[in-house]
């Protein structure tokens, strides 16, 4: 990813014209990080459980509901700790933090003008953005570092698995340095939820709660 975002990044933008010159490339090179990940995590359950079928992915990939580490029943109310850690993670948004260059930033692009109208109507563009969230939220960064990497950490890290986890996927968005702060405050509030109760699905879904709000927002540009 880090070598895509400031290698592969300015060698493709290098290739369009127009003021969204970059902006179009790092969307297409983060796009295609994010698909590489999700290749790579079906490789590696498929070479270590020989099948990925849905039975065996769910299992191997903690893709199931919350398991209390006491009782040992899943789902119910178990489903509300969800609430605490959307409001956590988006309290973090709000927490000073290193600024990103404003070529980088889809934030500062999408209020812009130049951004504004490159959206406007532009029903292509708005789908390469979906597919990098869900990407992001679903099938890439979450289920590769909660569903993947997690659930097999505990032999090497003990009960320190969860913060080695989220060391390593603050230390992974190198593609994204200024967020790297901000992901390590991120580890209690997903990494260590996901490794005691067991599921990825908790990462999946506070993380989708950024997702929903930022499609919403290009959606509103497009449609203008």
């Amino acid at each position: 990813m880090g070598t895509l975002a400031w290698l592969g990044a300015p060698l493709l933008a290098s290739t369009f014209e127009g003021p969204s010159a970059w902006p179009r490339a790092i969307l297409l090179c983060i796009t295609a990080g994010l698909v590489w990940q999700f290749l790579l995590v079906l490789v590696a359950v498929h070479r270590e459980q020989g099948s990925l079928r849905w039975s065996v992915a769910k299992d191997a990939l903690w893709l199931r509901a919350p398991r209390s580490p006491r009782s040992g029943r899943r789902g119910g109310r178990l489903w509300w700790l969800l609430v605490p850690l959307v409001v956590g993670v988006a309290a973090t948004e709000e927490l000073p933090t290193l600024a990103p260059p404003s070529h980088r930033d889809l934030a500062t692009f999408l209020q812009s003008d130049v951004g504004q109208e490159f959206f406007s109507g532009n029903w292509t563009w708005f789908a390469l953005v979906l597919t990098m969230m869900v990407l992001n939220t679903v099938l890439g960064e979450e289920l590769l570092f909660r569903g993947l990497l997690l659930p097999r950490m505990r032999g090497a890290f003990g009960r320190g698995d969860w913060l080695a986890n989220g060391v390593l996927f603050a230390v992974y968005h190198l593609h994204t340095p200024w967020a790297i702060p901000a992901s390590l405050i991120d580890t209690l509030l997903i990494s260590y939820p996901a490794a005691r109760y067991r599921s990825a699905l908790i990462g999946i879904c506070v993380h989708s709660v950024q997702t929903v709000v930022l499609g919403g927002l290009v959606l509103a540009l497009v449609v203008r």
